[in-house]
């Protein structure tokens, strides 16, 4: 029986669609360019290969193409009648993932897990805070997303992919010092992988190490394809990191080339996340986003994530709304938030409104509430700081600095809350 890299049977008997299956798989979790032609490849090789198929839905569905991964998963699930155990299990998953049946999915997952634990694209679907955990809007996500890790753990030792994970994991929940083992000994392994990459990023911005991080990031990008998935994202990071010091020219700079809809490669949910997020800090710190660059963001929203529910993208939605100034959807937000975090959205749609309007005092009334809880959107703890940052401006605009400095201090101990601070406006 073939199999791939983890050990997992492929029920194929090409060796040629073994091999493309592995080199998309290896892509995917390393968010390299060139997936969708090897899962093609592999499909190619053996018309019938069920788990190629599904892989093949699944990275349509990554980058937003719905309804062809629905009927790329049709295909997976006829090719994939007679597959029976740990096959069928799989492509069962993923039937339910791509078909909009998410808590039957999680229940699959996790139930799947249990028995073939090192099914890697199976265990990348929960890991992460781009996942189904990361999505679900409940309370304690991103310690149950640390409790998966953990659990899976034993099963991959010392595989690059899953210590990136693990260390993302560890990240969120604050646990810096042994991120930092799983990450260096991740990156070792699998120099190139984006993620590895990403999640370096993340401790480096964690600890407040803005110009390492920014002079590390830099590097690893260079000669990275525009066409890999963690492209728009790694570029977020260095952005920030150029506006953080000052270099708004670098900033602008890949900001133009990295994350607008019409040059960046990346899935919609990071290029609409990314751009709305680096514009509002970047307004945050004084500087002037041109009502035509919002506008752009506005729409693109509204052409990518046009109904809510799902609560991440809807924050982001909503800040592009609200500065573009297009009251319409934005009080679709408001008044229609959808989705298991729905509860927050509308919050923080209002305190956007706020702000778009320098209403201070009902941006802080606004978005006060949430900042105990916002982890339920999803995203990271450094994306999740324009809510912070929010809070922070409005309080600042009022005359309320001490009060800033302190929560700002409580929020994030190991940042220069006197930069940060300093820097908003």
């Amino acid at each position: 029986m073939l199999t791939d890299a983890y050990g997992n049977p492929l029920h194929t008997t090409s060796e040629t669609a073994r091999d493309a299956y592995i080199e998309g798989m290896t892509g995917y979790l390393e968010a390299q360019p060139g997936v969708a032609d090897a899962f093609q490849r592999a499909i190619d090789a053996d018309d019938g290969f069920a788990l190629a198929l599904a892989a093949q839905a699944r990275n349509l569905q990554v980058y937003g193409h719905g309804a062809q991964a629905s009927a790329m998963m049709t295909k997976a699930m006829q090719a994939g009648q007679g597959l029976t155990g740990q096959a069928r299990s799989h492509l069962e998953i993923f039937d339910a993932l791509i078909n909009g049946r998410i808590a039957q999915g999680y229940a699959q997952v996790r139930a799947h897990l249990v028995d073939y634990p090192r099914d890697a694209l199976v265990a990348a679907t929960s890991l992460g805070v781009f996942s189904l955990i990361g999505f679900s809007g409940e309370a304690g996500r991103e310690a149950e997303n640390l409790a998966l890790a953990e659990q899976l753990a034993p099963a991959y030792g010392e595989d690059g992919w899953f210590l990136s994970q693990l260390a993302f994991a560890q990240i969120e929940v604050g646990q810096l010092a042994r991120a930092h083992g799983a990450i260096e000994t991740s990156l070792a392994l699998r120099p190139r992988s984006a993620h590895g990459a990403h999640i370096r990023a993340h401790l480096f911005y964690e600890e407040g190490q803005t110009r390492d991080g920014l002079s590390y990031l830099s590097d690893w990008m260079t000669g990275y394809d525009r066409a890999g998935g963690m492209h728009c994202h790694n570029a977020w990071h260095i952005a920030l990191w150029a506006l953080a010091t000052g270099d708004e020219a670098t900033m602008w700079r890949t900001i133009d080339a990295d994350l607008m809809p019409e040059t960046s490669l990346s899935p919609p949910l990071n290029v609409l996340t990314d751009l709305a997020a680096v514009y509002f800090r970047a307004e945050l710190a004084g500087l002037s986003v041109s009502a035509e660059r919002w506008q752009a963001v506005s729409d693109f929203a509204a052409k990518t994530f046009p109904e809510p529910g799902l609560g991440f993208a809807d924050v982001h939605s909503a800040l592009a709304y609200a500065m573009a100034g297009d009251e319409a959807p934005l009080l679709r937000m408001i008044e229609g938030a959808k989705g298991p975090s729905a509860d927050i959205v509308a919050p923080c749609a209002n305190a956007f409104r706020a702000i778009a309007a320098s209403d201070w005092t009902g941006a802080e009334a606004a978005i006060l509430p949430v900042l105990s809880s916002h982890e339920r959107l999803g995203g990271s703890r450094a994306q999740r700081d324009i809510l912070d940052f929010t809070l922070l401006h409005a309080l600042i605009r009022q005359g309320k600095a001490e009060e800033a400095r302190r929560l700002m201090t409580l929020r994030r101990p190991l940042t220069d809350s006197a930069g940060v601070l300093q820097g908003l406006h």
